[in-house]
């Protein structure tokens, strides 16, 4: 999809939206407008997208869509993953459930040994069929004499489900004390345990330390607290601003206490003033802006902590603001959510974009007859939820930005059968095969090609080398 004509003389901006897998995407499209020459002066970001929003902005783009690159790392294939108390709880009440159909896998046991005994004695095979008999009485014999069914099973019944119940337990109080808050928690006790099922440590971890070994250089000191990491990039970007692969940044992430939208930004002098030109005093936009080129840089690696959590499934981060900004000291909760798009489109049209590129891993919304298998997966449910949700989404914030921009481009697939969480790859019903998370990042450079580069620039022949 495009709107209007591309020129690299307009000040261009690129969104990335989309969570989970998207990143993988977005790499690709990314590499393919940086390799093709086009012009970028602001990347905006939201979910996935700030981790390669991140890295793209200070020339390691390279290292994103890299084959060894942090979108291929084998610890991603960990990544949202069921809580490990909810898992080994789960494996408890299955070896209960198993401990507790004993008896009947016994009466089981019975039948068929008996007509097993009985089709050998119709042919005339008596010596296995008194076999299987004995075999049979055998085993009875071991299981009541001594009693192991009616004592042993009913004590390793409610062995099981005390294991399970401390699992809980320890995972729900380790999920409370992890989120670094004190504040009062409502509801039921048991809510307190299930706490939130998906562990977004993972994608976390990672992209922190593809961070920070951008940051660091040919250093080999040992990683410091997540602040100084987010002090440091801000400390690179902003002392490279002008030169070739460095570009201005503006990240999005939801505060749920404040129900607010949070705008972080990394810009150059001029981008910074249109940015706070709101910026007089105490109101809304005090309130939502942060200018990571100040003292609140140290909250840069918050906003990727929270970007790449979603809601309601996985725990928030938290955000502790400096004493001396709007919210005083405040610790405040921050996740992704995919109408952020919206909010990216206005921040970067306020700040002098003129022409702007979305991508996205959302496919366009069916069409009649479109209609495939759903998951009973509640994985895979969620995330055919969210990506319901990004498409709806990018179909709104393209639509709002006809009105702010001379150009508007989407970068999006025609067909997607991987979801935000499938990163070990999915089964793909439409081409009957295993599709990959490197499948997804090649189909986004193929797609930039395809929907932008190829109809929008090579065939108006206005890309210009600059």
């Amino acid at each position: 999809m495009s709107e209007s004509s591309y020129s690299p003389r307009l000040r261009t901006g690129v969104i990335l939206c989309g969570a989970g897998t998207a990143g993988a995407y977005q790499a690709g499209a990314l590499r393919a407008i940086i390799e093709a020459g086009i012009k970028i002066d602001v990347i905006g970001a939201h979910g996935a997208g700030v981790a390669t929003a991140l890295a793209a902005a200070i020339d390691g783009g390279a290292r994103v869509w890299d084959e060894k690159g942090p979108w291929s790392a084998p610890g991603l294939r960990h990544a949202y993953r069921w809580r490990t108390g909810l898992r080994v709880a789960f494996i408890g009440l299955a070896a209960s459930a198993v401990v507790l159909l004993s008896p009947i896998l016994v009466l089981v046991l019975a039948a068929v040994a008996y007509a097993a005994a009985f089709v050998t004695a119709l042919v005339s095979l008596t010596a296995l069929s008194a076999w299987c008999i004995s075999l049979y009485r055998a085993t009875i014999d071991g299981l009541f004499d001594p009693p192991i069914l009616p004592t042993v099973i009913p004590r390793l019944l409610v062995l099981a489900v005390l294991i399970v119940v401390a699992v809980l337990i320890v995972s729900g109080v380790r999920a409370l004390r992890q989120e670094r808050s004190r504040r009062r928690v409502l509801g039921a006790f048991w809510w307190r345990l299930v706490a939130f099922p998906i562990d977004a440590t993972e994608p976390v971890a990672s992209f922190v330390e593809m961070v920070w070994t951008m940051v660091r250089g040919a250093s080999h000191e040992p990683r410091p607290a997540a602040a100084e990491i987010g002090r440091r990039y801000v400390d690179v970007l902003a002392d490279n601003f002008g030169q070739p692969g460095f570009h201005e940044i503006i990240l999005a992430v939801h505060d749920l206490d404040a129900r607010r939208d949070l705008v972080g930004a990394v810009l150059a002098a001029p981008s910074r003033s249109a940015f706070d030109v709101r910026h007089q005093g105490p109101g809304p936009r005090e309130a939502e802006i942060v200018d990571f080129t100040g003292p609140q840089r140290a909250l840069l690696m918050d906003f990727l902590a929270g970007a790449l959590r979603l809601p309601v499934v996985m725990a928030p981060a938290l955000v502790e603001f400096p004493a001396d900004s709007y919210w005083r000291g405040e610790r405040h909760r921050v996740c992704d959510r995919p109408e952020l798009v919206a909010r990216l489109i206005d921040e970067l049209a306020g700040i002098g974009v003129e022409q702007v590129i979305l991508v996205s891993p959302a496919p366009p919304p069916a069409v009649p007859h479109a209609m495939r298998a759903h998951p009973i997966d509640l994985r895979a449910r969620m995330g055919e939820m969210i990506r319901s949700m990004e498409t709806a989404a990018l179909a709104d914030g393209a639509t709002a930005a006809l009105s702010r921009f001379s150009g508007v481009f989407v970068v999006r697939p025609d067909h997607n059968p991987i979801g935000p969480f499938d990163f070990v790859g999915t089964y793909d019903e439409a081409s009957d095969r295993q599709r990959t998370i490197a499948e997804l990042m090649h189909q986004g450079y193929a797609d930039a090609y395809r929907h932008f580069i190829e109809p929008v620039v090579a065939a108006g022949d206005r890309l210009e080398v600059l």
